[in-house]
């Protein structure tokens, strides 16, 4: 008689799981909601077409102040880093050599006049005596000859004198504009020349500032013709405005205004250089500091603003996500001018009545079904709970 196979509470446990997940396998999975997201419907508006440029600041003056008689520094008389005017004492070399010299000058000029004197009294004299004859014509012209000569030194002597004395005035070394003086490049005891032009200091104006820029010629020639087309509408081309952005990125108080064109090309690297001036009271702006300029072109009534937040910008390009056919999710690249605000300026890319999406980026593909939902209430708290949850807690 063959004995019956036993069959354990085991073999019996996973016979009864294998059918539980067979069962389950049987039943349709279900797809994952739609994601929900906010969208913005393009609408054009008025916007400031404006150009964003790297450029640095240049004071309006710079005067180098150099020696112009040989001599020992003897004294600083200004303090470095401030303000000083214009004629305002700097330096003092010692004047003793230069005093000793305008001395000299001042006897042979005394000299050459009294020579003068005396030849022209012996012109005196002789004028009668020639009339009488009781000269010669020839001792007369010797003596009036003598006399202009003696004139002639006086003549020279003077302006040897005035150069002693400018030689004089030179040693007391004065700021030749109003600004502000850097750094004493000599100090006391330092020995300057004039032959070399030896650098003493830097006076530099700094209210107002230029700020130097440039832009590309490819560049221009479009803002041309969008002026020329009325696409860009310019309100004043003798004063176009501009904003400076500093280091930090906030923007620069005071605006300015571009004040020089160049009308050339630049053959090397294919721009055109353009300078703005802006107010420096507090002196905020130093020379060779970096800043960005932007430069406002004009007002483009078609413009399109998109929230920066819905737009992610790579090293290359740029792009949106916008709700196309059937709800469903398509990636868009655009081109990005300047930002405005807290938005940039889109100009290529976006048409009205386009959908960007500009909350819920983070869950949405490319491809996928989305929902949209509508914005938040500027009221609303963040994570206040629900009049249905809070019935359903009660």
């Amino acid at each position: 008689m063959r004995a019956e196979p036993k069959v354990s509470l085991r073999h019996i446990a996973v016979l009864t799981g294998l059918a539980l997940l067979s069962a389950c396998g049987s039943q349709p999975q279900q797809s994952p909601p739609a994601p929900a997201v906010t969208v913005m419907t393009v609408t054009p508006q008025a916007v400031t077409d404006a150009i964003e440029l790297p450029g640095r600041v240049q004071a309006v003056r710079t005067a180098e102040v150099r020696a112009r008689v040989d001599g020992i520094v003897e004294r600083r008389l200004y303090e470095e880093g401030t303000d000083v005017s214009a004629n305002q004492p700097l330096f003092r070399i010692d004047p003793r050599q230069n005093q000793a010299s305008y001395n000299s000058a001042a006897a042979a000029l005394a000299r050459a006049q009294a020579g003068a004197a005396n030849a022209r009294a012996v012109v005196g004299r002789y004028a009668p005596l020639v009339k009488q004859q009781a000269i010669s014509n020839q001792e007369y012209d010797a003596a009036v000859a003598q006399a202009r000569q003696a004139e002639a030194d006086v003549a020279s002597a003077r302006a040897a004198l005035d150069r002693a004395r400018l030689d004089l005035n030179y040693t007391l070394v004065t700021a030749p504009i109003a600004g502000r003086a850097g750094r004493a490049q000599v100090t006391e005891g330092a020995l300057v020349s004039a032959g070399s032009a030896t650098l003493m200091t830097t006076v530099e104006q700094l209210d107002p500032v230029y700020v130097n820029f440039s832009q590309s010629s490819s560049e221009l020639l479009q803002v041309r013709r969008k002026m020329a087309s009325g696409e860009i509408r310019a309100s004043n081309l003798d004063r176009v405005g501009v904003t400076l952005i500093l280091e930090d990125g906030t923007v620069y108080g005071p605006g300015g205004h571009l004040d020089f064109l160049d009308m050339s090309v630049d053959e090397s690297t294919g721009t055109v250089s353009l300078r703005a001036e802006f107010p420096n009271k507090q002196r905020l702006l130093l020379p060779g500091q970096f800043v960005r300029a932007r430069v406002e072109v004009g007002l483009n009534p078609a413009g399109i603003l998109v929230p920066q937040r819905a737009v992610q910008v790579g090293p290359q390009s740029a792009s949106v996500m916008i709700v196309g056919t059937n709800n469903v999710a398509v990636a868009r690249p655009v081109k990005v001018g300047n930002m405005q605000g807290g938005s940039w300026v889109i100009t290529e890319g976006l048409k009205p009545g386009d959908k960007v999406i500009t909350d819920g980026l983070q869950k949405v593909r490319p491809g996928q079904p989305v929902s949209i939902s509508p914005p938040a209430k500027p009221g609303a708290a963040a994570g206040q709970p629900s009049a249905a949850k809070s019935t359903s807690a009660r």
